[in-house]
């Protein structure tokens, strides 16, 4: 509930409160000023989009210091690459104004206010070809749009595979065999759209390592999908691991392994593009046996 006092002219004081003032107001009597109390709902669920995911709702951040601020306002709309807020001028200054820069009447000038949002930030004008991204009430920026991209690309950790599976016992000294079955979850190429109306972007993913965690105190780098056993190789030309001891003493007699991959995103769309880093893991667990010679004499 927001509560306000204002003032009222004479001339309204003197007439009927009942018939000028909605309810929620109160004046009291004999005076000018009155309280007037506003409800504010709650904001609406935002609608499914045509593909039937949620629309992410755009939220505002100073990226200098991680404050959330609005997204629009009396200064104008805030632009995600500056953190300052943009507002077109509307009347444009005329054609003979240096401001132009000589690129009119192509673009416009937008009053930059950057005082709000930075310390020691200043305000003026600036000429610019388009409206800068989320300009205008778009529910999203570009770069929040990504980011709804690259979940519907539902990237995972490897699919791991090694020589030895289920209960098969490996053994110390051997090369053990290090790979994940590939596909566009796994490994890429994988790519996906988000759009929302009047906007769309489009990322692209590409695995670029596996960092093999053998549960022994040592981990692989791997930057390739690794290579699958095949009958008779003894040493994998890409990817493996060699233990140097067994698991014996292990929780469940086994190493717990846990392959982490790291993709690469790009994107693009809205005018904008960018890059970003995520990394998704999968486990697994493989038991070590050591080798018995046994030495007979004849």
């Amino acid at each position: 509930m927001l509560t306000a006092v204002i003032g009222v002219a004479a001339v309204i004081a003197s007439m009927s409160v009942t018939t000028l003032m909605p309810s929620g107001v109160t004046c009291a009597p004999n005076t000018t000023f009155c309280i007037i109390e506003v409800d504010q709902p709650g904001q609406p669920a935002p609608p499914p989009d045509s593909t039937g995911h949620d629309v992410v709702v755009r939220e505002c951040t100073v990226s200098s210091t991680g404050r959330v601020v609005p997204c629009q306002g009396p200064l104008g709309w805030f632009n995600d690459r500056d953190d300052c807020y943009w507002r077109k001028l509307e009347q444009q200054p005329p054609d003979t104004d240096v401001i132009w820069g000589g690129h009119y009447p192509d673009g416009a000038i937008y009053a930059v206010s950057c005082a709000a949002t930075h310390p020691g930030g200043t305000d003026g004008w600036v000429w610019a070809p388009t409206d800068p991204p989320g300009y205008g009430g778009t529910g999203v920026t570009p770069a929040q749009l990504a980011q709804q991209a690259l979940a519907r690309m539902a990237l995972t950790g490897p699919a791991i595979r090694m020589t030895i599976e289920g209960d098969e016992m490996g053994l110390v000294g051997l090369p053990l065999w290090l790979w994940t079955e590939v596909g566009p979850t796994t490994w890429g190429p994988n790519s996906a759209t988000a759009a929302v109306p009047g906007l769309s972007v489009t990322a692209s993913a590409q695995a670029r390592q596996i960092v093999w965690d053998m549960g022994d105190g040592r981990a692989e780098t791997c930057k390739n999908p690794g290579t699958p056993y095949y009958t008779g190789g003894v040493t994998s030309p890409t990817c493996q691991h060699i233990y140097e001891q067994s698991s014996a003493g292990q929780a469940n007699e086994a190493f717990p392994v846990t392959a982490t991959t790291t993709w690469d995103v790009t994107w693009t769309g809205g005018g904008a593009s960018g890059a970003l880093t995520v990394t998704r893991q999968a486990t697994a667990s493989v038991r070590i046996g050591e080798m018995q010679v046994l030495i007979t004499q004849e």
